[in-house]
């Protein structure tokens, strides 16, 4: 996948780092239309989800998905998903949060993308994203129709 965006950059990513509860689950649940577009972003991406797990169903909500699940302590999420990002090279990196543990993440990825969904979203995470959705449904089709990304992001 590349993107260019004149003014903005062009975009090699080569993960989606996503944050659990409040982006891809609600109450611990993934949210349906999402099963969908994460296999086809999965086809050009890997994707990586990041978690302390809150409500323990992770693991059962994304069996089906291939896709890197890492549990992280409830302790500094926001430096365990910063470190996670660095790992990987932020300027492969698309992220997605919507909480204030995802501040960090959505800052130094090559592209954050905030979401504001029943949880809401923490004002931080929206300052410090590239761009603000109204669901992770929106984002992902962000990501799988790049010209709407052009759009909102070229100068």
């Amino acid at each position: 996948m590349q993107i260019d965006i004149p003014g903005f950059g062009r975009l090699h990513p080569q993960h989606l780092l996503l944050d659990f509860n409040g982006t891809l689950a609600i109450d611990g649940h993934v949210l349906s239309p999402l099963e969908s577009l994460l296999k086809e972003l999965g086809q050009t991406l890997t994707l990586h989800v990041l978690t302390a797990d809150t409500f323990g169903s992770v693991r059962e909500e994304l069996a089906a998905m291939e896709c890197i699940i890492r549990r992280l302590s409830p302790a500094e999420q926001d430096q365990g998903k910063r470190d996670y990002l660095r790992s990987l090279r932020p300027d492969q990196v698309i992220a997605i949060g919507n909480g204030r543990n995802d501040v960090m993440m959505l800052n130094e990825a090559d592209l954050g993308i905030a979401v504001i969904q029943q949880e809401g979203a923490a004002s931080g995470a929206l300052m410090a994203a590239d761009v603000v959705c109204r669901s992770t449904e929106e984002a992902l089709q962000l990501l799988l129709n790049s010209k709407r990304l052009t759009a909102t992001l070229r100068c």
